[in-house]
């Protein structure tokens, strides 16, 4: 093991700042071990920097950071590993145009390997395919139709050709395959190619033979005339000897479960061993209101279309999702009561709606109804919320608060029908939509789980009878779990040495040490391979995008397999921005930055510099990482504002992902307000560290980053020169309810929280050149927004703000000609007033 080094460690031409912490934290190298419970404890650790020019001496353009992208390089996509581990698949945007093509590599081959054909696809297009228990049998769906693959023989079989539409596909015990397609799942043997259904289910009412007299007349009818008593005796006879062959005859399809009329399924599970399915249904209701349509302007036949979008939070109504078990061969069902759930009738937002009471001079009292409560989703799973344990006897559920402050990791007790709760996670502000994976050890009766209760996403282990451990626990997060077959170990990603850097670790679920797998510095995801020798790991730096790698865990090297960046982006010498520790003046953590800046090292004899703050979108949202960021149009930017003297600061503030709970949370209820008093933080910074003249800074950011440059121009009018808002809300209560409502509740709840966090209440604040570019068919953060925004600046006689629409573009423009519009109108701001 070895520590680490104070000096010299080369981390892609970067600066770290790292923050000190009372306890020593060891990085190993493979094969040695943290131990359980990890703090990191960080060192400055200081490199050169490089400047930019590109080999022809010329400057860079804004038209040339802004072209179709296809001229950095298209990246790999999506990739995965081959049956054999001996090689991987991987997507490629085709040149000119938005369609993808299959690509296969050899390990051992030294190009970027070969196109796979149309003709073959159906064979090697299996990233989601599903594997017997004994890992020998391969199943996956191909343009709707099932494939079928023995390992062992690599003998390929079409199982259907239909319009089944089939999912949830899944290997049962005995070996046969199961399917999902409607409210029905199907059952296929391989090997005979037989084909059957397993279970139905409708929502309707249950049939019955005859029906009980309407009325006086009807009940007249049938006591007086006997060949109506006659036939319905008949029916009744008919419908019974049916039921008792379905029951008695084993070549017959079974019949239909029967659920409330109006009602649909969410989402349904089969277990392996075929005895149980778990249906999760809910009352049947729209979506969208007939009035939730966005005006496209230009379109094929000259007309404007009415295009359909989501809901507004403020207009959508709680639901409750409701969980049944049914017994297959007992053809039984019963439902599985949330009444045992710890904390599931608390009144939770009981302080919040007295506070919006008492702001209308009322009162409240605590109400304990019984709370919304649903399965839970994941924004970042490829999992299901029930997950079964390969006996098929025991399954777990993830279910949250429709209010987002409780998640239950539950099991079910079969036998008696009743859900258990085996975790509960309670948050005052909301539960996290990312950190929830979670699933069964493959020969033990538990269960492992993310949770953030600790304060970071940390792993930790439970059986299903006793206590629960924490596998992986210290201040970082842990994400992207993988069992080993062998329950030996837990493989995960983590920022364990530093918040910007991801590597890829495992820990030993016996002896609970972590081992570190990776050191490359950067950004790091990983798939384990199939014969679990090999990480593929996709890489990326500050400079260069991602590329695949290869990584045999008993090697202490990863190979670069893939070189997909084009020689006309690597001839420029990009600047690697320095990741910076800003010191904050409102809690004890520091607000990690990157910073763009001229390389002076006399700068303080030279004329004070202007500067630009970029705020990410997404509020919650890493970029002040080590790896290639989602914002690249961004990054070559503020490469060209450098070159003219500028110094851009980008500042993970509170909000931002990868920093634990606390610093998610810190804008519940108060949207704007810390992340601009960050804002602040940085330009302070920006004086007194990079001669910068505080009054010559200007500000910009999309979505989330254009709602803060809101925020910081109306509320805090002297902080910047000048800001460009871009795509951006101007009023929370017309966002989406996925996301609002976990921070500021809903409008009806909680209308303090929107009026305090909506730009659009503090727009008489305005005082300095503001310049708002709005997409017209944002279906994300509506055009509305904007417009209505406006209004309000026109009617508070505003003039100091200029608004460019782009009528073709969504939340992501694709256009090369709207993306060089909007630099251009941005750089224009910061050269006119900076």
């Amino acid at each position: 093991m070895f520590k680490l080094r104070p000096r010299g460690l080369l981390v892609a031409s970067v600066t770290l700042l790292f923050v000190s912490c009372s306890a020593t934290q060891t990085v190993s190298t493979p094969q040695e071990s943290l131990g359980t419970n990890v703090v990191p404890a960080y060192e400055t650790l200081t490199t050169s920097t490089q400047t930019v020019s590109n080999t022809s001496g010329e400057t860079l353009t804004l038209k040339q950071i802004m072209a179709d992208p296809d001229w950095m390089g298209r990246q790999p996509i999506s990739p995965y590993w081959a049956d054999d581990s001996a090689g991987v698949y991987y997507q490629q945007k085709r040149l000119g145009s938005p369609l993808r093509d299959l690509w296969v590599k050899e390990l051992n081959d030294a190009s970027n390997g070969s196109k796979v054909s149309i003709s073959g696809k159906h064979q090697e297009a299996y990233q989601r395919r599903v594997l017997d228990k004994h890992r020998e049998m391969a199943a996956w769906v191909f343009e709707g139709n099932i494939f079928y693959k023995d390992l062992k023989t690599d003998q390929l079989k079409q199982l259907t050709k239909d319009n089944k539409k089939p999912y949830n596909l899944r290997f049962l015990n005995d070996g046969r395959l199961s399917f999902q397609s409607g409210d029905n799942f199907y059952g296929i043997d391989p090997k005979t190619g037989f084909y059957e259904l397993l279970v139905t289910w409708k929502f309707a009412d249950k049939p019955k033979a005859v029906s009980a007299p309407d009325d006086y007349i009807a009940e007249q009818q049938q006591g007086l005339i006997e060949v109506v008593a006659l036939k319905r005796l008949y029916k009744q006879q008919e419908f019974e000897q049916q039921k008792v062959l379905e029951k008695n005859n084993s070549s017959v399809a079974p019949a239909s479960f029967y659920f409330a009329k109006g009602n649909e399924t969410v989402e349904a599970s089969l277990s392996p061993n075929g005895k149980w399915l778990i249906i999760v249904e809910t009352k049947q209701s729209p979506w969208r209101d007939d009035g939730d349509i966005m005006p496209n302007y230009i379109n094929e036949n000259g007309r404007i279309s009415p295009d359909k979008v989501r809901p507004r939070v403020a207009d959508v109504t709680p639901k409750t999702e409701d969980l049944w078990l049914l017994n297959i061969e007992q053809h039984s069902k019963k439902p599985l009561s949330y009444g045992n759930l710890p904390g599931f009738n608390d009144d939770v937002l009981a302080s919040v709606k007295r506070e919006n009471a008492a702001a209308k001079g009322k009162e409240y009292s605590v109400n304990r109804l019984p709370r919304d409560i649903v399965l839970l989703r994941d924004w970042s799973w490829s999992q299901s919320a029930i997950q079964w344990h390969s006996n098929g006897d025991n399954v777990a559920v993830m279910l949250e608060a429709w209010d987002n402050k409780d998640r239950w990791l539950t099991t079910v007790d079969v036998s008696e029908g009743k859900l258990e709760s085996q975790h509960r996670l309670h948050d005052d502000a909301w539960i996290n939509y990312k950190f929830n994976s979670f699933g069964w050890l493959q020969n033990s009766k538990a269960l492992y789980y993310l949770s953030e209760e600790s304060g970071y996403a940390n792993l930790y282990l439970k059986p299903i009878a006793g206590a629960a451990t924490a596998l992986v626990s210290g201040a970082f997060e842990v994400d992207n779990l993988t069992l080993s077959q062998d329950d030996n170990f837990v493989y995960f990603k983590a920022n364990i040495k530093h918040p910007g850097i991801y590597e890829i670790y495992r820990v030993g679920l016996q002896s609970g040490d972590v081992e570190t797998l990776t050191n490359l510095n950067g950004m790091t995801d990983y798939q384990l391979s199939p014969n679990e020798q090999s990480l593929l790991l996709t890489h990326s730096k500050l400079t260069r995008p991602p590329e695949l790698y290869v990584k045999a865990l008993n090697d202490s090297a990863a190979k670069q397999i893939t070189y997909t960046t084009s020689q006309a982006f690597l001839d420029i010498d990009w600047i690697a921005p320095d990741i910076v520790p800003i010191k904050s003046s409102y809690t004890d953590k520091p607000i990690f930055s990157r910073v763009y800046a001229p390389k002076n090292a006399n700068f303080e004899f030279d004329e004070k510099r202007k500067a630009v703050v970029f705020s990410h979108g997404a509020g919650y949202l890493q970029n002040s990482h080590l790896g290639w960021s989602g914002y690249f149009r961004e990054y070559m930017f503020h490469n060209m504002l450098v070159q003219q003297g500028y110094v851009v600061l980008d500042m993970d503030y509170r909000a931002s992902a990868g920093y634990g709970r606390d610093w998610r949370a810190a804008i519940y209820r108060q949207m704007g307000t810390p992340e601009i008093q960050d804002l602040q933080d940085g330009v302070n910074w920006l004086a007194e560290n990079q001669h910068v003249d505080a009054s010559r800074v200007g500000t910009y950011g999309g979505s989330y980053g254009g709602f803060m440059t809101f925020m910081a121009m109306f509320k805090s009018p002297d902080l910047f020169k000048a800001g460009a808002a871009l795509r951006p809300v101007s009023d929370w209560a017309h966002y989406n309810h996925g996301y609002t409502s976990n921070i500021l509740n809903t409008p009806d709840i909680d209308p303090i929280a929107y009026e305090r966090s909506s730009p659009i209440y503090f727009a008489e604040g305005l005082q300095k050149p503001l310049l708002i570019n709005a997409p017209m068919v944002d279906s994300n953060v509506f055009f509305v927004d904007v417009v209505r925004l406006v209004q309000r600046f026109i009617e508070l006689e505003k003039q100091n703000f200029e608004t460019a629409i782009y009528p073709v573009e969504s939340h992501g423009f694709v256009q090369p000609s709207s993306w060089l519009d909007e630099y251009r109108r941005i750089y224009k701001l910061f050269e006119t007033n900076l």
